[in-house]
This record gives structure tokens, sequence and C-alpha cells, in this order.
């Protein structure tokens, strides 16, 4: 009955930080929408911090755009995602709560980003620090999801490669 109850917070949580972001994101991408005009800067730390509108037809930070290549590199990317999970339940009887909410931190950027592409052809972006691609807040939790799980794996690694006869 435990393993139940745990199930359904794992459920709750995961379900509640991907729409968390969506909501986030859309509100922000809604917001910096009706504030500036495309391509128009709002400088909040001059050189720094700018709010810029713009359109991206690539995939995060801008990186690819226009490309067909997109198409080829995300489900590569996904698969290998795919296998990774698929290779951590054989040898691991739950998933962590830090893995949920990495998870649900990709999922619901990818999600946010995939709604403007669907609705407007292209991904709304307005975070401007001068020195990177314009970005948004599906771009960012993408990443940090991402880097969760890496430095998750890279110690889990470790741990393997010190006591062999460990499993978990």
């Amino acid at each position: 009955m435990n393993d139940l109850k745990r199930s359904q917070v794992d459920i709750a949580i995961f379900i509640s930080g991907v729409l968390g972001i969506i909501a986030i994101d859309r509100f922000s991408k809604i917001f910096f929408s009706h504030l500036l005009d495309l391509n128009e800067s709002l400088i909040l730390i001059r050189n720094v911090l700018h709010f810029t509108l713009v359109h991206n037809t690539g995939i995060a930070f801008g990186l690819f755009k226009d490309s067909d290549f997109v198409y080829f590199i995300l489900p590569l990317v996904l698969t290998g995602l795919l296998i990774y999970n698929i290779y951590y339940y054989h040898y691991a009887q739950q998933l962590s709560r830090v893995y949920m909410v990495a998870f649900s931190l990709i999922l619901g950027g990818a999600i946010g980003n995939l709604i403007d592409r669907i609705c407007f052809g292209y991904v709304i972006d307005f975070i401007d620090l001068r020195v990177w691609p314009v970005f948004n807040i599906a771009d960012s939790v993408i990443t940090i999801g991402a880097v969760i799980i890496l430095f998750k794996c890279m110690r889990q690694q470790d741990h393997r490669v010190r006591n062999p006869r460990v499993r978990k």
C-alpha cells in the first residue's frame, strides 16, 4: 500500500511540474509578445540582460534555424532518452523523484515550445543575455532538466565503478 501512495505522489509531482512549466512558459511568451514588437529590445541591465522578442525557427537557443536537421537530431535525442529510461528501469525498482522532476522540466519545456511550433510555426523567444542566442523559459527548464539528469547519471556511474556489486 505504501508503494501505491508513493506512486500516486510521484505522478502528482510529475504532472504538476509539467503543467506548471507549461503555464509559466505560456504566460511569459504571451506577456512579452504583447509588450514588445518583433526584434524590439527592452534593456533591463545594459549589455547583460535584455528582453528581445524573436521568432525562432530553429531548436533551443536558436540553433539550426530553418534546418531539416532539427527533425533528424530531435528523434535521435529522444530515442537516446528512451533507451536510457529502459536501461534504468531494468536496474532500479522505481525512478527517483530527482529524475521525475528533471523529466517533468524537460517534458513541460518541450510541450511549451511544441505549442508555439504548432500554433505559429516558430517558437517565441525573449530572454537575451547578449552573449548567447535569445531563448525562453521552456529552453531554460529543458536545459536544467538535462543537466540534472546528466549529473545524476554521472554520479550513478561513479558509484557503480566504485562498487561493482551494487546494481542500483
